[in-house]
């Protein structure tokens, strides 16, 4: 019984010092999940000739992201719009990603999605990202960002050098 109680009240003491190694592998999840799925969408936007769309996942009743089109916390999918009419339907969808339950995922300009032309590129200016555990600032150790210049670049960046400058 002795042996039983003090076991408890290291396991006890320990347990917080868990929170921040389990807040940097979900931030370090989904920063992994965000940077294959812009190179998939790169590859994918050259083999197919363009009109390759990575969007925001919407509310649903698996996840609510609070904020508006730069909140990306419930994830994203990457879709073909192969009958040109900007609307996705399920029979275009390429993949899904769900984001990891307590990180906020932010884009930096207010956009729900990102189009890749022919070549693999952005059609608009380049696109940042901040993942940071919920409720935590971009100056959480944790926090990491993803940026990806118009040229197609990708680079993950640490939590000082948060947002993205072009």
């Amino acid at each position: 019984m002795v042996v039983v109680a003090i076991m408890a009240i290291l396991t006890a003491l320990a347990a917080p010092s868990f929170t921040p190694i389990i807040e940097r592998w979900r931030v370090r999840q989904a920063v992994e999940g965000l940077q294959s799925t812009l190179y998939y969408a790169r590859s994918e936007a050259i083999k197919r000739g363009g009109n390759v769309i990575i969007q925001k996942n919407t509310n649903d009743a698996t996840c609510t992201a609070s904020g508006g089109a730069d909140s990306w916390d419930c994830g994203w999918h990457v879709w073909v719009d192969a009958n040109g009419d900007g609307t996705f339907q399920s029979s275009e969808l390429l993949q899904r990603f769900n984001t990891p339950a307590k990180v906020q995922v932010t884009r930096s300009s207010s956009q729900a999605s990102i189009k890749l032309n022919r070549w693999g590129l952005t059609t608009g200016p380049f696109v940042g990202f901040s993942l940071v555990p919920q409720s935590k600032g971009v100056s959480d150790p944790a926090a990491r960002g993803v940026c990806m210049s118009s040229g197609g670049r990708i680079r993950v960046i640490p939590p000082d050098e948060i947002p993205c400058k072009g």
